[in-house]
């Protein structure tokens, strides 16, 4: 049983990690965006908007969101070895081999980021299962074990690492379609209520039996991404 958490000490600590400069490495990946402006599927702030709700509801929310939901249920009476399967699961139900490798990357940062901002929190545990290979840790792992050592309550965290999502995926959309700042800050005040229904349509799940993804055509354009002749994200 979920335990409750003690009241947040800061806000601004949780604040800190959603800002868009953490240097993480989000910046550098589209997963697969890119693929998708290239060949005219997304062109407008309209798609944009249908691609990220998409994403929120049918991969973000019930498999990431549920990701950081485990770090609540399972911390608490040190159940580690259901935390690092969590991890691994959803490592291998990453279709593509650049994904699976730009969210490992950006956890790898902000796990490296929080030791240097935070080193009184407790990493032991989390340090040496990633050394013995127990876990991949990948963005939403650490996201969930920072917000929680921070004392961010589960359903901040989880909305709060969603709308990190959500602005990385609008960052790099005002770099490859004709997008203002202006129009890119209206679309996220609109994917706000978005988020908060998607947490909530997935908050109740299981993250061992009810984790899923439902997006082909975003998974292929994942894929198609690692071949492109000429791409502005990593690969």
């Amino acid at each position: 049983m979920q335990q409750a958490q003690p009241p947040m000490t800061n806000w601004l600590s949780y604040v800190q990690l959603l800002d868009s400069a953490l240097p993480i490495g989000g910046f550098s990946h589209s997963f697969g965006l890119e693929s998708l402006v290239q060949n005219g599927t997304v062109h407008t702030s309209a798609h944009l908007r249908d691609y990220m709700e998409t994403m929120l509801v049918q991969s973000w929310a019930p498999i990431d969101g549920l990701a950081v939901k485990a770090v609540y249920m399972y911390t608490p009476q040190e159940q580690w070895e259901k935390l690092w399967k969590i991890d691994q699961m959803q490592h291998v139900q990453r279709t593509s081999l650049e994904t699976r490798e730009g969210v490992v990357k950006m956890g790898r940062r902000l796990q490296q980021l929080g030791l240097s901002i935070y080193p009184e929190l407790p990493w032991s545990q989390l340090k040496e299962a990633i050394r013995q290979q127990k876990c991949f840790g990948t963005h939403p792992l650490i996201h969930g074990w920072l917000s929680y050592h921070l004392q961010v309550p589960l359903s901040m965290a989880a909305e709060g690492y969603l709308y990190a999502c959500t602005f990385t995926c609008i960052n790099s959309g005002l770099r490859l379609m004709s997008i203002g700042q202006t129009e890119g800050q209206r679309l996220l005040a609109e994917m706000l209520p978005v988020i908060a229904a998607a947490w909530k349509q997935a908050e109740h799940g299981d993250p061992f039996e009810d984790g899923f993804g439902n997006t082909p055509m975003a998974e292929i354009a994942m894929m198609q991404h690692e071949n492109l002749y000429s791409r502005l994200f990593m690969s």
